[in-house]
């Protein structure tokens, strides 16, 4: 049999992966599945998948959708399915349609974390499968002089039980369904929940698995690239320019809640397309993720230079250029290619900083004095310079950015460069390249 494992590969690969899986073990994930996914037939592979988070220490809770489920009860009943404002009005058929695709749909997940088959990457897995009474619920009432009947939103989400369940090393599985306090039911959504766990929880990561692909770096541009890691300040103001979302397709549906999370305290937001392979474990285990992560920098700001900041650069590049680490550059070249340069800072201080200097004949730029005080380095403002670099090269129709190391070679490696011959540089830069130095020349293409 032709061997499946191929060392030259699979071995960078796992090591690549290691930090990640040292990074999360213990943290919580709430993870909100559309119930367009499992209608899809992508849940057998996302409880893989969820299994194999969960084995690597992950703390799982996951809460399922339902929309197609409950339409299709409807559809069975000849009752129609009634919405005002995207929000479903939930009268007693509708209710009962609930119920039965809720009950239908926890018997299907459960037996999917059940599967051990073996040669199966669920193969000697023991997942217990926890649900319960964690959310009471109150009614969204009447708005526009409609009445949504048993539809409600969350009321509390039990943090501390649902802690209980995942410190005896259970995946909680949340239904959009909740009861309040006289016992009524009531018909929620999928999102709301999702982020109302993850806030009772804290929780490190909210992830919601839809049917789109995240927000893209131009929202208006269908085609341009997935905007892989968004400010929670260019969210809001994504969110105050759109149009009111109702349909899950509507590009601000996933955001809003994504945003509501961050500010309420929850790391990192997430929006996956479920129609991707793998789409949970590229997210979690590659450095750039497949969708579009929300996240809140108000305790750093990651801006372009200004002549204010010429000092500040010198004093935090001057230690490495003493130590050959860096090329060393006088202040009258600093001022002049401000410009170039992005800094981050934390409050009003400046802990890195990196230049692109663009060879836009040869549609590409080299990233030049890559810069992270030690008080702030394994923070990811290294990441986070190299992926403000790569905008901007991208916005200057560049195709592939490079970086001459002779320290660094393996951080830039890990992150998608690949080592070239000098001879590749554009012929502008070739003539400065100082051979004595031999710098190591790696490329990534964009």
């Amino acid at each position: 049999m032709t061997a499946l494992v191929f060392p030259h590969t699979f071995v960078p690969w796992f090591r690549a992966v290691a930090p990640y899986i040292h990074a999360y073990r213990g943290e919580t994930f709430v993870v909100g599945l559309a119930g367009e996914a499992i209608a899809a037939g992508k849940l057998t592979v996302l409880a893989q998948d969820l299994a194999l988070m969960h084995a690597m220490g992950i703390r799982i809770v996951l809460v399922h959708g339902f929309r197609p489920q409950v339409d299709e009860q409807l559809r069975l009943k000849n009752h129609p399915a009634r919405l005002h404002r995207g929000v479903r009005i939930t009268d007693a058929v509708a209710l009962d349609c609930a119920q039965e695709a809720a009950g239908q749909l926890r018997f299907e997940i459960e037996a999917a974390f059940s599967q051990g088959l073996p040669n199966t990457p669920m193969a000697n897995a023991t997942l217990r499968v926890v649900s319960g009474n964690f959310l009471t619920a109150k009614p969204v009432g009447i708005i526009d002089g409609v009445d949504h009947e048993h539809s409600g939103r969350v009321r509390k989400a039990d943090g501390m039980g649902i802690q209980n369940a995942l410190g005896a090393g259970a995946l909680v599985l949340l239904s959009p369904f909740g009861f309040s306090p006289t016992g009524e039911a009531f018909n929620l959504t999928m999102e709301d929940v999702a982020t109302e766990a993850a806030i009772a929880l804290q929780a490190d990561k909210l992830i919601f698995l839809t049917e789109t692909e995240g927000i893209r770096e131009q929202p208006d541009d269908p085609d341009s690239a997935i905007d892989t890691e968004l400010a929670l300040a260019d969210a809001e103001r994504y969110l105050a320019q759109w149009p009111e979302p109702e349909l899950p397709t509507d590009r601000g549906f996933y955001l809003r809640h994504c945003v509501r999370a961050c500010r309420a305290g929850v790391d990192r937001s997430h929006i996956l397309p479920f129609a991707v392979d793998g789409a949970l474990l590229q997210e979690v285990y590659t450095h750039d993720g497949i969708g579009t992560m929300v996240v809140d920098e108000k305790l750093e700001n990651l801006r372009e230079a200004s002549s204010d900041d010429v000092s500040s650069l010198i004093a935090l590049i001057e230690p490495f250029e003493r130590e050959g680490v860096l090329v060393k550059r006088d202040r009258t070249e600093i001022e002049r290619d401000i410009d170039h340069y992005t800094i981050v800072e934390h409050d009003g201080v400046i802990f890195g900083c990196a230049a692109l200097y663009p060879y836009v004949e040869a549609r590409t730029g080299e990233m030049a004095a890559l810069t992270v005080s030690p008080l702030s380095q394994g923070q990811g403002d290294g990441e986070r310079l190299l992926k403000r670099i790569e905008q901007r090269a991208r916005a200057m129709g560049l195709k592939s950015i490079f970086v001459l190391t002779t320290r660094t070679m393996h951080w830039f490696i890990k992150r998608g460069f690949q080592q070239v011959d000098p001879e590749w540089l554009p012929e502008e830069r070739k003539r400065k390249y100082n051979w004595d130095r031999r710098s190591q020349v790696l490329v990534k293409t964009l």
